[in-house]
């Protein structure tokens, strides 16, 4: 099963590579046809898009590469502090976090403590207000919150 941020990549990445294989070079060759190159606007506009849309292609296969990599089978939701205070936590990917609905980022130092640990663990987490004990109460994997949408 292929993570949603992965997809919405690989869309993402399928339609530059469209653009970059199929209609920049239409664009290329229409401004060619208007002439004089050395002061053609429309053909240094393709040609900078061109270059964007390369470097992107490039960014965005590096980014899909990395988030494969993770075993996300294993990112608990449910800790509980040293002060005894129990917190639900959304730990997503980077490209998805939404800090109105109590997303933190698997990059984020709590996030990053969190992954790959099981129920009963313990972690401690530098934060701004000091260094913090958390334990693990609870583990949903987002396997399994999708299953629960469907």
């Amino acid at each position: 099963m292929e993570l949603p941020v992965i997809a919405r990549l690989k869309k993402e990445l399928a339609d530059l590579k469209y653009e970059l294989n199929v209609r920049l070079p239409k664009e290329l060759e229409a401004a060619r046809a208007h002439g004089d190159l050395s002061e053609n606007a429309e053909y240094e506009a393709a040609k900078a898009r061109q270059d964007y849309v390369r470097s992107r292609i490039g960014q965005l296969e590096g980014r899909v590469r990395e988030l494969s990599m993770y075993n996300i089978s294993s990112i608990p939701r449910d800790v509980e502090d040293d002060a005894g205070e129990s917190t639900a936590y959304d730990i997503v990917f980077p490209e998805e976090v939404d800090a109105a609905k109590g997303q933190i980022s698997l990059s984020s130092p709590l996030g990053r403590a969190l992954l790959n640990k099981a129920v009963g663990d313990e972690v401690e987490v530098q934060t701004p207000s000091g260094k913090r004990t958390y334990q693990i109460v609870e583990l949903v994997t987002l396997h399994e919150l999708q299953g629960h949408e469907r």
